[in-house]
């Protein structure tokens, strides 16, 4: 992908630390899926079509995770009959909304819209602590390099890249469990908006800003992750794309996709009464 890369969540990444951040290990057993973990079309015309992505799938196959077996790309092929093409991509552990197109000239210019600024990306997250009502995180982040030859490089050979987050605090709740060193535990339900595409800009940028989000291994804290594995029934990373917002390629029409998480995520929510 030309241009910024569109993917907070394109994540592929290598061997174990993608099968660890999306809570798989090689030689596991074939999953049965229930319908609420399967991928869903949410849109569909003459262009395009928009889909549901679950937590744990891959956009695509990739050599960089040889062991994951469900793929979002071959699954919509299959169930739309169509040849797709994707336009832009979702780590594996986030879910939500993404977008395909069925001619490449056709991706090719939703691609470039989606790097416009008239293009927007929301994202709904769990993050630790009572991050600021609202704001702005203007911090350049270094490539993240999938490979072992990449990782080998000296950070100097790495310039940051420009990476721009804005956010809104949703929601709040304070939960009377002793986490880490405080008697109660105290979490926010914030709306993010992408302004640039970096690799796991999101979640590296609410790390630097000392509110981690809910359920990341990489970026996160084991402590509350482990939390809400075992007390609240979610091991997922809280992190979902919840809309999409661009002018058709082809009709040129402002086309707005929104769709709220599903499974744990959306049982998380009720539970804490919280409206995404």
């Amino acid at each position: 992908m030309s241009g910024q890369d569109h993917r907070e969540e394109s994540g592929e990444e290598s061997g174990k630390e993608s099968r660890e951040e999306s809570g798989e290990e090689s030689g596991e057993e074939s999953r049965e899926e229930t319908p609420e973990q399967l991928p869903t079309v949410i849109y569909e015309d003459a262009d395009l079509v928009a889909a549901y992505k679950p937590e744990g799938w891959l956009v695509h196959r990739t050599n960089i995770d040889r062991h994951e077996s469900r793929f979002l790309l071959q699954y919509l092929r299959d169930a739309t009959g169509t040849y797709l093409y994707p336009i832009h991509r979702l780590d594996k552990p986030t879910s939500g909304i993404i977008l395909f197109a069925k001619r490449s000239e056709v991706a090719a210019k939703a691609q470039a819209l989606l790097e416009s600024e008239s293009s927007v990306k929301k994202y709904i997250a769990v993050c630790r602590g009572y991050c600021p009502p609202e704001g702005v995180i203007d911090y350049a982040l270094p490539p993240v390099n999938d490979f072992k030859h990449q990782r080998k490089r000296a950070k100097t050979d790495q310039p940051r890249q420009e990476a721009i987050t804005l956010f809104r605090r949703l929601a709040t709740i304070e939960l009377p469990y002793t986490v880490d060193r405080y008697p109660s535990s105290r979490y926010s339900l914030v709306e993010i908006q992408l302004k640039t595409g970096r690799r796991h800009q999101i979640r590296r940028h609410f790390k630097h800003i000392s509110h981690p989000l809910i359920g990341c291994p990489k970026y996160g804290k084991s402590t509350h992750n482990r939390f809400f594995a075992e007390h609240l029934g979610c091991q997922r990373l809280l992190l979902h794309a919840i809309e999409l917002q661009l002018p058709h390629p082809v009709t040129a029409n402002t086309l707005t996709l929104r769709e709220v998480p599903r499974g744990d995520f959306a049982t998380l929510l009720q539970n804490f009464g919280w409206e995404p």
